[in-house]
């Protein structure tokens, strides 16, 4: 079977590995190095690519570390890239990430260029609920708040009163001084909220696909493997896998307390390629790695990125009268303090 690149794809050459061997000694203990001249041409193409349309590639946390830490300019949760998008000089915003994260992005950042490059990247948070179900949910509980996780739609999100992330959701909730609230759509992370908070939370049934397989048993399994492994866990995962792990935060808050605790070994219980690219900032921590991978963030790869750049697709729009509403919801939740998100 023929290695060769195909026609007009980028290729490895010894010039190619001296330009990309900074991004090579970064990563070279999560990406092996037979795998590099594969990578290598793509992440120099990419560079040139972005000099010219004088864009940024925005990677999420989820992202794999060839594309995180290769060919990413800014780098974070869904919200905290939508921020760093609106306040860049770049003309063009790639998405290294799912479709919502690209549509907050062009909800704040309305005058550039916002492209994903694949459109079928989604997310199972976001498609477990529309417009129409809100409207209906405050026909039902009227009078009652709407908070919505900034992981859904731009057309959900204009129905709401307010958005929040998994780090500021409880602090969101109780800055509203409701008797009750409609959170949604992640049930998980609304019955955290729940048990940390005396306002009753009318929550939805969301789940995100990777968080909610991890089980209790699972987690326990870990312990007995691993005697005096820390056990960090994103608020997304079901109740009783929270209430048998150490720690409980947003994939910003779990990469705070791994600066300030520097465990010498530790298991994310979150999506398998944060680990990857956290590990790059925490050499001497061992991580354990549970691989429940995003099959949506997957869809992203270095040739979509290159691609999305050279034909300046896929562009997401967002329609103006919805932006506008769903921006109020945003900016809302970042007057009331700034949260990390997802």
């Amino acid at each position: 079977m023929s290695t060769t690149p195909p026609e007009g794809e980028p290729r490895y050459s010894p010039e190619v590995a001296r330009r990309t061997a900074d991004v090579l000694e970064r990563v070279r203990h999560v990406v092996p190095e037979i795998e590099w001249p594969v990578h290598a041409p793509f992440v120099e193409a990419i560079r040139e690519w972005k000099a010219k349309r004088n864009a940024v590639v925005l990677a999420h946390n989820y992202q794999t570390p060839e594309i995180f830490h290769g060919v990413a300019d800014l780098k974070g949760d869904s919200l905290a890239l939508a921020r760093m998008a609106a306040d860049t000089d770049a003309d063009v915003i790639v998405m290294a990430g799912v479709h919502f994260m690209a549509e907050t992005a062009k909800i704040l950042s309305p005058e550039k260029t916002v492209l994903i490059p694949d459109l079928e990247a989604g997310c199972s948070l976001a498609e477990s609920i529309t417009a129409a179900d809100v409207r209906l949910l405050r026909e039902r509980y009227p009078g009652a708040p709407v908070v919505t996780y900034v992981n859904t739609s731009a057309a959900v999100k204009a129905e709401s009163d307010v958005c929040c992330t998994s780090a500021n959701a409880v602090e969101v909730v109780e800055s509203l001084k409701s008797d009750r609230v409609i959170f949604l759509p992640d049930e998980y992370l609304g019955r955290y909220v729940a048990s940390k908070t005396d306002t009753e939370i009318i929550l939805w049934k969301g789940h995100c696909e990777v968080h909610e397989r991890f089980t209790a048993e699972e987690i326990e399994a870990y312990r007995q493997q691993h005697p005096g492994i820390a056990i960090l866990a994103h608020p997304e995962c079901p109740p009783d896998v929270l209430a048998v792990s150490d720690f409980v935060g947003s994939t910003s808050g779990l990469i705070q307390h791994l600066a300030a605790h520097r465990p010498p070994r530790v298991v994310l219980i979150t999506e398998c390629s944060m680990s990857d690219n956290v590990a790059v900032e925490f050499p001497e921590t061992e991580f354990i790695r549970p691989c429940n991978l995003c099959p949506h963030m997957k869809r992203i790869t270095l040739p979509d990125i290159l691609r999305s750049l050279q034909d300046l697709e896929h562009r997401v729009e967002v329609e103006p009268e919805v932006a506008g509403r769903a921006r109020a919801a945003v900016e809302r939740m970042l007057e009331v303090g700034r949260g990390e998100g997802r």
